[in-house]
C-alpha cells in the first residue's frame, strides 16, 4: 500500500474553509463591545455605549466542515474513539475548516457625541477549501493496491493564509432628525501577510490499475506559496516571514436607528443648554449594512507554480513524497511564476436589531459572501444567518445565538460579557445536545471598559440631578429645576402673579380687583368703573331716574321713556322731544313731528291774507287788518316748521316798474310784521309780482281790488 499522505495530500491540501462571517458571535449583537464592534460594521462605534474601551487580548477560532460529523460528548469520555465512531458524509464538494481570529491590543475612544475612533490590532488565519471529492476521503488508512479505484476531483480551489492587521476606524453620526438616526464609519487596514498557499486545480481525475500498479492522473494544477521548500518537501517554512506580502484593507457601514421617544433622552442643563443621555440605547429598531475586507495582500514573497498532471506513472514514485515533493518530482512543469495576490474574504453583513422591553433584545443578522469560491487564492466566507435574543446591561450582557451555517447546518450558542471579561461560542449548545457536530467555535477575552454616564433625573423635570437645584422636587429649568413659589397663596405662581405679595384672581393676574370710582362694584363688574353708580346698574349713574343709565340715555338729565332711549315726547306723537321739531305740537313722523299744512289751512291763509288792507299806493298795512294779522300768525304758529312765501301782487294802473316796487314794498311789510311778532324770519321769503298774476279782470273797479292782493303759500 503506497502513502495515504501523498495521495490526499495531491487532491486535498488545505481541505477547509472559513465558517462564519464573524468572530465572537453574540459579542457583537452587543450595544456594549466597543471597539469589537468594528469587526462587523465600523459605524458601530459612533454614538457608542462607552466612553473608551481597551481590548487587551481576545481570542476566537472555530471549525467546522461537511464531511464529518462526530458526537462531541465523546471528547470529554473516549477521546481517542471520537473520529473514529464519526458519521461521515462524502459528497463532491466536501470541505473542512478552521479560522482563527486573535484581537490585540486595541482601543476606541469616543471622541465627542458625533465622532468615534478606534486603533486595533489584529491577526487572523483563513484556511480555505472547496470542492473536495469525500470519497477520496473515504479511504481511510491509504488505499488497497490490490483493488482499482478511481476518482473524479473536478475543480479543487483553496487557500490558507496568515496575516496581522493595524487598523484605524473613524465613524461619525451623519443624521440626527428626532425619530431618525444615521450613523456611518470606515475602517482603514495595513495588512502584513505572514504567510501563504493556496491550490487551484481544474479537471482533476486519477485512475489506478491494481494490474499494472499505474495510476493516470488528469487536468492541471496551480501550487503557490511563500518561502522556499526544505529538503523534505515540508511547507512550513512559508510561514512566519514578514517578507510575505504587504496590502490594504477596508470596512464601511451605516447603521439606521428608529428613535420613537427620542425626546426622553434629551435632558438640560441648569442654563438650559441640552444635552443627550449617551449611557442609554435610545432606538426602538436599529438596520446596520455594511461590507468588510476590501483590499489584497501583494507582492507575496512566493511562487506560482503550473503543473499538467495529464500522465501515466507507477505509484511507486509517490511513495513517502509530500505534496510539493510530489509534483516537481512526477509532473511536468508548465510555469513557474510570482504568487499571486491574496484577496481578502470580502462579505456583506445585513443587522437588524429589536428592542422588546428594557434590557432585552432580539437580533437578526445575515452575512453574506461577496466573494467567489472557485478563484485562485481568494478567501472567502459561507452565507450564515443568525437570531440572537440576548439580556444586555452595561456590566453584564448574555446572548444566545441560533442561527444556520451554509454546509455546517444548525447551530446554537451562548455567550456573555461581564465587565472586562467575555466568553461564548456560537455553536456550543448545539455540540453538546447534537451527536453529529459538523463545527464548534469558542471565543474568550479581556478588556477595560469604560462606560458613557448614564444622565439621572430623580424628579422626571427634565433636568439631570447634577445640574437641578432641587433634585428631589420637580421644577422648571428658568427656576433651575425648583417648583415656583405661589407667597400670597392665591394658586398663582409668583412668575405669572403681577401681585405676588397680594391674592387676587387669575382673571387679574393674581391681583385683587379695583373699585377705582368708590362706589362698592368692583371695576371688573362695573360699567363705568370711573363714575359712581349703584349696584343696580352695575356702577353707572342715572341722573334723571328714568330707569336709563345715562351712558345709554339721550337725555340722562330729563326723564324719558326707553322707546326713546331716555328723552321725552311731550306731543305724544312718538317722535322723541329731541328728534322732534314741533315737540309741544303733536305731528306725523315723516314731518318731523310737525303737523302738516292742509289745502284747507292754505285756503284759509291766502283768504285772510287777502283781506290786508295797504294805505292807497303805499306799503303801510291799515290798522283795521291788524286783526287779521294775529288770525295769520295763530295758523302759522300751529305750523312752526312750515316755510312760506309772502307773495305781492298789483292792479294794471300806473306803469309797470312802480307796480313791482309797490308790490315788493307790501310783501316785505307783511313779512316784517310776522317776524316782529315772533314768526321766524327763516320760514318767510317776500316776493313781489306786481301786475304779472292778476285774478281777476283790470278793466272793472272790482277786478282791479281783487287784483291788489296779499298771499302766503307754504313752500313745498
Amino acid at each position: 500500500m503506497f502513502s495515504k499522505n501523498t495521495f490526499l495530500g495531491m487532491v486535498c491540501l488545505l481541505s477547509a474553509s472559513m465558517l462564519s462571517a464573524q468572530s465572537y458571535q453574540g459579542l457583537l449583537t452587543d450595544n456594549y463591545s466597543g471597539v469589537h464592534g468594528v469587526l462587523s460594521n465600523p459605524a458601530n462605534i459612533a454614538d457608542s455605549r462607552l466612553k473608551l474601551d481597551v481590548n487587551l487580548i481576545g481570542v476566537s477560532a472555530l471549525y467546522g466542515n461537511n464531511y464529518i460529523g462526530f458526537n462531541f460528548s465523546d471528547v470529554f469520555s473516549e477521546y481517542s474513539s471520537t473520529f473514529d465512531d464519526a458519521n461521515t458524509y462524502p459528497k463532491t464538494d466536501n470541505f473542512l475548516s478552521f479560522n482563527i481570529d486573535v484581537l490585540g491590543p486595541s482601543v476606541m475612544l469616543s471622541i465627542n457625541e458625533k465622532s468615534s475612533l478606534a486603533i486595533f490590532t489584529r491577526g487572523r488565519g483563513l484556511f480555505n477549501v472547496d470542492h473536495v471529492n469525500g470519497n477520496t476521503l473515504e479511504k481511510e488508512g491509504g488505499f488497497d493496491e490490490t483493488e482499482d479505484f478511481s476518482v473524479v476531483e473536478g475543480n479543487i480551489s483553496g487557500s490558507f493564509s496568515v496575516w496581522g492587521e493595524i487598523g484605524a476606524t473613524y465613524a461619525r453620526v451623519l443624521l440626527d432628525n428626532g425619530q431618525h438616526f444615521l450613523k456611518g464609519g470606515v475602517s482603514a487596514k495595513m495588512l502584513q501577510g505572514l504567510g501563504n498557499v493556496y491550490l487551484y486545480g481544474s479537471d482533476i481525475t486519477l485512475d489506478y490499475d491494481s494490474n499494472t500498479r499505474e495510476i493516470t492522473t488528469t487536468g492541471q494544477l496551480h501550487h503557490g506559496s511563500t518561502g522556499e521548500v526544505n529538503d523534505e518537501g515540508n511547507i512550513g517554512d512559508a510561514f512566519g516571514d514578514f517578507k510575505n506580502g504587504l496590502g490594504f484593507g477596508s470596512d464601511i457601514g451605516f447603521v439606521y436607528e428608529w428613535r420613537p421617544d427620542h425626546a426622553e433622552y434629551t435632558k438640560l442643563k441648569g442654563d438650559g443648554s441640552t444635552i443627550m443621555n449617551r449611557g442609554v440605547n435610545k432606538y426602538k429598531l436599529k438596520v446596520g449594512v455594511s461590507v468588510t475586507d476590501f483590499g489584497k495582500i501583494t507582492d507575496i514573497d512566493g511562487r506560482d507554480r503550473l503543473y499538467n498532471l495529464n500522465r501515466t506513472q507507477s505509484i511507486d514514485n509517490f511513495d513517502g513524497d509530500v505534496l510539493e515533493e510530489a509534483l516537481l518530482d512526477n509532473f511536468e512543469l508548465i510555469s513557474d511564476t510570482k504568487s499571486k495576490d491574496y484577496t481578502l474574504p470580502t462579505a456583506l453583513h445585513t443587522n437588524l436589531d429589536w428592542s422588546i422591553i428594557s434590557k432585552f433584545y432580539l437580533n437578526v443578522n445575515a452575512d453574506i459572501s461577496i466573494a467567489s469560491k472557485n478563484s485562485r487564492n481568494i478567501g472567502h466566507i459561507l452565507d450564515q444567518y443568525s437570531i440572537t435574543p440576548r439580556y444586555e446591561s452595561a456590566w453584564l450582557s448574555v446572548y444566545s445565538p441560533i442561527g444556520i451555517m451554509d454546509g455546517v447546518g444548525f447551530q446554537w450558542g451562548a455567550g456573555l460579557r461581564l465587565g472586562p471579561l467575555y466568553m461564548g461560542s456560537g455553536s456550543i449548545l448545539s455540540s453538546l445536545i447534537g451527536e453529529d457536530t459538523k463545527g464548534l467555535d469558542l471565543y474568550a477575552g479581556l478588556k477595560i471598559p469604560v462606560y458613557q454616564n448614564k444622565l439621572k433625573d430623580k424628579d422626571k423635570d427634565g433636568i439631570v440631578n447634577k445640574e437641578d437645584s432641587c433634585p428631589e422636587v420637580a421644577g422648571p429649568v428658568e427656576n433651575k429645576g425648583c417648583p415656583w413659589p405661589d407667597t400670597d397663596e392665591d394658586g398663582l405662581l409668583d412668575k405669572d402673579d403681577n401681585c405676588p405679595n397680594e391674592a387676587g384672581p387669575e382673571e387679574n393676574n393674581g391681583c385683587p380687583w379695583p373699585d377705582t370710582d368708590g362706589d362698592g362694584v368692583l371695576d371688573k363688574d362695573d360699567d363705568c368703573p370711573n363714575t359712581p353708580g349703584p349696584v343696580a346698574h352695575r356702577g353707572c349713574p342715572d341722573t334723571d331716574g328714568d330707569g336709563i343709565i345715562d351712558q345709554d340715555d339721550r337725555c340722562p338729565e330729563t326723564p324719558g321713556s326707553i322707546e326713546h332711549k331716555g328723552c321725552p315726547d311731550t306731543d305724544g306723537d312718538t317722535l322723541a322731544d329731541i328728534d322732534d321739531e314741533c315737540p309741544t305740537i303733536a305731528g306725523p313722523v315723516s314731518n318731523k313731528g310737525c303737523p302738516e299744512v292742509t289745502q284747507e289751512v292754505q285756503k284759509q291763509l291766502n283768504d285772510y291774507a287777502r283781506t290786508i288792507l295797504f294805505d292807497t299806493g303805499k306799503a303801510t298795512i291799515k290798522t283795521e287788518s291788524v286783526a287779521v294779522m294775529v288770525d295769520i300768525i295763530q295758523i302759522l304758529n300751529e305750523y312752526p316748521n312750515a316755510k312760506f312765501t309772502v307773495e305781492g301782487h298789483t292792479d294794471s294802473v300806473g306803469s309797470n316798474d312802480s307796480n313791482q316796487k309797490l308790490s315788493e314794498a307790501r310783501a316785505n311789510s307783511v313779512r316784517d310784521f310776522l317776524i316782529d311778532k315772533g314768526i321766524a324770519g327763516n320760514r318767510l321769503t317776500a316776493i313781489g309780482y306786481g301786475e304779472e298774476k292778476p285774478i281777476a279782470s283790470n278793466a272793472t273797479s272790482a277786478g282791479k281790488k281783487q287784483n291788489r292782493r296779499v298771499e302766503i303759500n307754504l313752500i313745498k
